[in-house]
């Protein structure tokens, strides 16, 4: 599961890279974009695009569920929670309006009550809840006035604002609104994904990977939900987008839950099968807070031109670059410590808070 998760923290990088120019644009292309540009795209929309967050919110739900049986007590669990919680707000107001933790906190906190819930009913209930968040977000996405906005437009460039200053303020008000959107849809969807990453784990796909049957009804299911999400994406405007979101979260499933069943097979329940991806999943915490210091670092600070330049391939090499900083960086801190460093502070603030 540290290869996963280690998988899962990684790929995020690719994932988020774009959010870190106009966050509630996300990637702006030009009025002619580069064929690379279609090709990053393509290869986005079946392998990455909410993939791995996808990935976190399974093993997220699969951990609580591992924690349940060790401790036996809603007081550790809601104690570890709470403090992800707070950690979540801190890093959503102070740094990246992309936080998923404070999300990950509150849907976690609403698991809870269903860890001693049999199979079926994990699997009917994570699914009836990944529905409604996607009904609810194509409602709202499909409603949004349409607005094509282009990077070499006289409008991005007024839009954009290099101060680090304008960036704070903006995300203040970029984090609260998602906040808002916490109880509508994404509540829904990540308690949808932890409830079924309970059903998984105890299917013993984490450990063994899909039966035959199993690997075979994800597979067509991915291809059938990964050619519905590459079609609508031709289908302009906010409904072709709703579209588009509402099929990706089951594309997003399907395609996690294969690769839960490749890395499984690949590692064998090994402890000696993909070293380093595993250490980075033990600190994946560090990893994930440490991914927006860095680009914020680079996007906001020192580079601030990047983002009225970058064509998506530009932005994967940073985000291949920051990737490999990270792994030299697990690689000489996992030789002297066995915790990450916000890890460790979230351990401990966890024991003092069920001790008071």
């Amino acid at each position: 599961m540290d290869f996963i998760r280690g998988v899962a923290v990684l790929g995020l990088v690719y994932m988020n890279a774009y959010a870190f120019g106009l966050f509630e644009y996300g990637y702006t292309s030009l009025t002619n974009p580069p064929v690379s540009d279609s090709i990053i795209h393509t290869f986005s929309s079946v392998f990455v695009d909410g993939r791995f967050r996808t990935l976190f919110s399974l093993l997220f739900g699969a951990g609580l569920y591992i924690q349940w049986q060790r401790y036996k007590s809603e007081l550790q669990l809601k104690s570890r929670l709470y403090w992800l919680i707070l950690f979540g707000l801190a890093h959503g107001f102070l740094l990246w309006a992309g936080d998923i933790l404070f999300v990950y906190g509150v849907s976690g906190w609403f698991v809870i009550k269903y860890l001693e819930s049999d199979n079926s009913v994990l699997l009917k209930r994570g699914l009836e809840f990944i529905l409604l968040s996607g009904v609810a977000t194509f409602l709202i996405v499909s409603s949004v006035p349409d607005e094509v906005i282009y990077r070499d437009s006289a409008q991005f460039i007024d839009l954009y604002n290099p101060h680090y200053i304008d960036y704070f303020i903006s995300n203040l008000a970029m984090n609260t609104l998602m906040l808002v959107m916490v109880p509508i849809m994404t509540m829904w969807m990540c308690v949808g994904l932890m409830l079924i990453g309970i059903y998984l784990y105890k299917q013993d796909v984490f450990s063994k990977g899909l039966t035959t049957q199993q690997l075979i009804v994800c597979g067509v299911m991915a291809l059938v939900f990964c050619g519905i999400r590459l079609y609508a994406s031709q289908l302009d405007g906010s409904l072709g987008y709703g579209v588009q979101e509402f099929v990706n979260m089951f594309a997003a499933l399907t395609m996690a839950t294969l690769y839960i069943h490749l890395i499984v097979k690949f590692c064998s329940n090994s402890a000696h099968v993909g070293t380093l991806i595993q250490q980075a999943g033990r600190l994946a915490f560090t990893l994930y807070i440490s991914q927006t210091l860095v680009q914020l670092l680079l996007y906001k600070v020192l580079f601030t031109h990047w983002v009225l330049s970058f064509d998506r391939i530009d932005y994967w090499l940073v985000a291949s670059a920051l990737v490999a900083l990270q792994l030299i960086f697990t690689f000489l801190y996992s030789r002297y410590f066995n915790q990450g460093p916000l890890e460790c502070v979230w351990r401990k603030l966890t024991k003092a808070k069920i001790n008071a």
